[in-house]
């Protein structure tokens, strides 16, 4: 965190900010961070989101092994159920895009939706652009262009992908990338740069920022549509979170280690091992809170929940829920707490997902793979949204603290 006399402007991407004025003195760039469940999603939540988990494994390993990303291996492109997406403007006048924000990639793109508005700032490059993400991919052109955040600050010169072709984006324009940049490696041919420097790079390197870092603040919602998070590019928002930060190094396990990949255990309730220390990610871009397979058969038994074939999440009954005990996430030597409310998915938002009015469902689910295999576990958009998150490029390393919403009971 730095200090209020800073001189240079913490950036902040943030919703909600007049009815909750924040304590930093820094003039702040401000900008809506939105929690969409789209209703119209072709495969339940737990699929979606292996299939999300399963592509970032294959392109990680990809990435340790030396080989390209176009030898990962493709899955079928998916609807984004449940995103969080910033409004951010590209150009001069600026056209507004819609956009996913999204720790485990690092390009940003846009003309999945609406189409690219060329205009007097916007320079073709001599490249094509293609990623491909476990829940969809893209193909099109590079661009570098002036990237409005906010009503005030701009980035020049930030490379942009124009989408030609994309799946499984529906319903938005394009992806803010902000994971780790060597995510960015051999995305443009033929070009040969190592990387391509993220909004949050340039930010930092352009001046706007202090420290190459960005923080994330989600709020728990029970609707379907909602401003509930915030984004702090170059700072920490010590408004959004209770107590101090704990920060945790990113693994040296592969292929975690090629995202923000971090080393945790999982235990249930007083003494319940759910999972021993291991190496996984956190990110914004999974709904659920995702654990390796032998994991998640512990959980299930410690629970007695069962396997709802419709959404894809396990179920328990309103006994069950009334006796559920908490999950306790252990970080850098820090225990995190999950309680039994921030187990369950909103019953306001049951139906959306293909679930019964009053069914009580779990957002821990199963990854798909066994432990021990270098990416056992996802801390997604659900454990997101009772922490504060700081993703630290500079000092490669992923910051957690408790907020007023780790123990509140809004589901």
């Amino acid at each position: 965190m730095f200090s209020a006399s800073s001189l240079v402007a913490t950036l902040t991407l943030a919703l909600a900010v007049a009815a909750n004025p924040l304590a930093i003195r820094e003039p702040l760039v401000t900008l809506p961070f939105a929690k969409r469940v789209n209703i119209t999603g072709t495969v339940n939540l737990l699929q979606r989101d292996q299939a999300r988990a399963q592509g970032l494994k294959r392109l990680g390993q990809a990435r340790t092994s030396g080989v390209v990303p176009d030898a990962v291996i493709s899955v079928p492109a998916t609807n984004e159920l449940v995103d969080y997406v910033v409004n951010v403007g590209v150009g001069t006048p600026a056209t507004t895009y819609s956009l996913l924000v999204d720790t485990g990639s690092s390009n940003t793109w846009v003309g999945a939706g609406k189409k690219f508005v060329q205009t007097s700032s916007s320079v073709r490059t001599k490249d094509s652009v293609s990623v491909t993400y476990g829940s969809g991919d893209f193909s099109g052109t590079e661009f570098t262009d002036t990237v409005t955040l906010g009503s005030g600050l701009t980035i020049k010169a930030q490379s942009i992908g124009v989408a030609s072709r994309s799946d499984g984006f529906q319903g938005v324009d394009g992806i803010l990338g902000i994971g780790p940049v060597d995510l960015t490696t051999d995305t443009l041919s033929p070009d040969t740069r190592n990387t391509i420097p993220t909004v949050t790079d340039n930010l930092f390197s352009q001046g706007a920022i202090t420290q190459n870092l960005v923080a994330v603040s989600f709020e728990p919602t029970t609707s379907e549509t909602s401003t509930n998070g915030e984004l702090t590019f170059g700072g920490t928002d010590s408004s959004k979170f209770t107590g101090s930060i704990t920060f945790a190094p990113i693994t040296r396990t592969s292929p975690a280690s090629e995202f923000w990949g971090i080393d945790q255990s999982v235990r249930f309730g007083t003494n319940t091992n759910i999972l021993s220390s291991t190496a996984g990610i956190v990110d914004t871009g999974t709904t659920l809170t995702l654990l390796a397979t032998d994991a998640i058969q512990r959980y299930q038994r410690a629970t007695g929940a069962v396997l709802d074939n419709n959404t894809g999440l396990l179920r328990l009954t309103t006994a069950q829920f009334n006796s559920l005990q908490s999950l306790f996430f252990t970080i850098g030597g820090t225990s995190f707490e999950l309680t039994a409310n921030a187990q369950i998915w909103p019953r306001n938002l049951n139906t959306a997902i293909g679930g019964n009015a009053n069914s009580v469902y779990l957002i821990v689910g199963d990854i798909g793979t066994p432990s021990g295999e270098g990416l056992d576990f996802i801390n997604g958009q659900t454990f997101l949204e009772r922490f504060y998150s700081v993703f630290d490029t500079a000092n490669r390393r992923v910051g957690l603290a408790q907020t007023s919403f780790t123990h509140a009971t809004t589901n």
